[in-house]
């Protein structure tokens, strides 16, 4: 029944670019479904944070559509289709996983990233990498680049000892950021990504994500700037009409509230 249902699925979306199909989805190219493909993807994770296995079914089937639509518009081009891509993610995961389909053995999952790693080396398309870096992909958001890159760096031993090492890094960047800000150097900006860097560097020693953490802060800033707003119209108010004490002022007993 599910290989049915798969068959059916690849079958609508080669229907949909058919000559007699839908005009939206024979307009697509690989390059045009990108910004839609990061789209869905977020839209995953919001659906992920939301807790609700509805919202992710459905999310989850709008990320599988990009996905379809890319393999076909690969197919007619006749350089893959979707059960290639299948079939080479199926040998991939057998082919990095030698503890679990081989005989190798490992103790933790910091050994599986270390296998991970050493047969990637081994494979096509890797051989051009010669840094440590090369291959964190540059249009990820940048807290999660970042994360990634200083990963890879402390994989080779290029990290701090002692988590007071980190937040003492974070202490001096911050110093040199107010002593830009006080001066009005022009090296403010990267003073500021240099603060950034070491808290995510921060995130990454306490076992946090830096993106999802930063995400999380946004939430909790959303939900209590709305519950403000909440709370001026029910005293006939609006956040215009208030001076920044006084907002100030409604903004700690929202958090007051919380508690």
């Amino acid at each position: 029944m599910q290989k049915e249902l798969f068959k059916a699925l690849v079958e609508v979306i080669a229907i949909l670019r058919s000559e007699n199909g839908c005009p939206w989805d024979r307009e697509q190219t690989h390059t045009s479904l990108k910004s839609t493909l990061l789209e869905e993807t977020y839209e995953t994770v919001e659906a992920i944070d939301s807790g609700e296995p509805e919202k992710l079914k459905e999310e989850l089937g709008d990320l599988l559509l990009n996905i379809m639509l890319q393999a076909q518009i690969a197919s007619e081009q006749q350089h893959f289709d979707i059960y290639d891509v299948i079939d080479t993610l199926t040998e991939k995961l057998i082919r990095r996983h030698p503890h679990v389909f081989g005989d190798v053995d490992v103790e933790n999952a910091g050994d599986v990233v270390k296998n991970w790693e050493e047969i990637k080396k081994q494979e096509a398309g890797y051989e051009d990498r010669k840094s440590v870096l090369d291959g964190i992909p540059i249009a990820l958001p940048a807290l999660l680049r970042a994360q990634k890159i200083q990963k890879r760096a402390a994989r080779v031993g290029f990290d701090w000892d002692d988590i007071s090492d980190v937040v003492d890094k974070v202490d001096e960047e911050l110093v040199e950021m107010k002593e830009c800000l006080q001066n009005g150097d022009d090296a403010v900006e990267m003073e500021i990504g240099d603060l950034l860097f070491a808290i995510v560097n921060l995130c990454r020693f306490v076992e946090l994500q830096a993106e999802e953490t930063l995400r999380k802060s946004n939430r909790k800033f959303i939900l209590r700037f709305k519950r403000m707003e909440d709370e001026l119209a029910k005293r006939g108010k609006t956040l215009e009409d208030q001076s920044l004490e006084e907002l100030d002022k409604i903004w700690e007993k929202v958090k007051k509230d919380e508690r």
